[in-house]
């Protein structure tokens, strides 16, 4: 057995790297149904499918404050601290683009489709 030391820094981008993978093969869940995370400065996963009438849970798991923008100005939460949620309900079919009011090079897409 080999064993490798690598700087915490390394060992983040790893794990996060084997994290958004893991979460982009399987929605992540809230207690009340799919949840995007915020970590890292990204959301993850950055690409979420749900059906109408859905409530989408986005946590921020990051160490700096974060919101959450619809392009189309359709929602829009408070900064959200470590540990905050925001819930939105997507009512109507279509792509909902969004991204970091803080953070804007930080940016995921909601598909509502029946």
């Amino acid at each position: 057995m080999i064993c490798i030391r690598l700087p915490a820094r390394h060992m983040a981008a790893i794990l996060t790297a084997f994290s958004v993978t893991m979460a982009t093969s399987q929605p992540l869940l809230a207690a009340n149904g799919p949840m995007v995370k915020i970590e890292n400065f990204a959301f993850t996963p950055p690409v979420l499918t749900v059906k109408p009438g859905t409530t989408v849970t986005f946590t921020n798991d990051d160490d700096i404050p974060h919101l959450v923008v619809a392009n189309d100005a359709s929602f829009r939460s408070k900064a959200l601290d470590t540990g905050d949620s925001y819930e939105f309900t997507f009512t109507k079919a279509g792509d909902f683009a969004y991204f970091c009011g803080l953070h804007p090079h930080m940016q995921g897409k909601i598909t509502v489709a029946p």
